[in-house]
């Protein structure tokens, strides 16, 4: 008899994952199966967790609220930057990543959300923060 998933144990899985109104932002059908330790935070805690009990073979889908995936959208991650403080080889337009470094000297991706004269504004929340998710999972196997 097949087991099933517990905390500490290594899979494979295919997934795809969908924001709630149906929009697909990744998936892993076309490539290898990602393969993870259950509770290593490697991946996001919905899916960590949607996968405890599956057996091999089996399929699922699982809804992740945003405090179990990509966090909560906060305004307090709205920067707004003057313009002079830009680097000068960048001219900034909407929708358009960067990458700035935080206080910690980590490297963080932003999107430019707004330009004007004096200032551009640039959000350093996830892409997928504040979003309810959708993932459909297979397990493939208990490595």
């Amino acid at each position: 008899m097949p087991q099933s998933v517990k905390k500490g144990d290594t899979v494979k899985i295919h997934y795809t994952g969908r924001i709630k109104d149906g929009q697909v932002f990744d998936s892993s059908k076309e490539r290898e199966p990602i393969e993870f330790e259950i509770g290593s935070g490697r991946v996001i805690a919905g899916v960590d967790k949607g996968v405890i009990g599956m057996k091999p073979g089996e399929k699922k889908e699982v809804t992740v609220p945003p405090q179990e995936g990509y966090g909560e959208y906060e305004q307090k991650l709205l920067i707004d930057v003057p313009m002079d403080k830009m680097p000068e080889d960048i001219k900034p337009e909407v929708g358009m990543r960067l990458q700035i470094v935080n206080d910690m000297g980590q490297p963080l991706p932003v999107l430019v959300t707004e330009v004007n004269d004096e200032s551009v504004k640039l959000d350093a929340n996830h892409p997928l923060a504040g979003k309810d998710l959708v993932f459909n999972i297979e397990l493939v196997e208990i490595a």
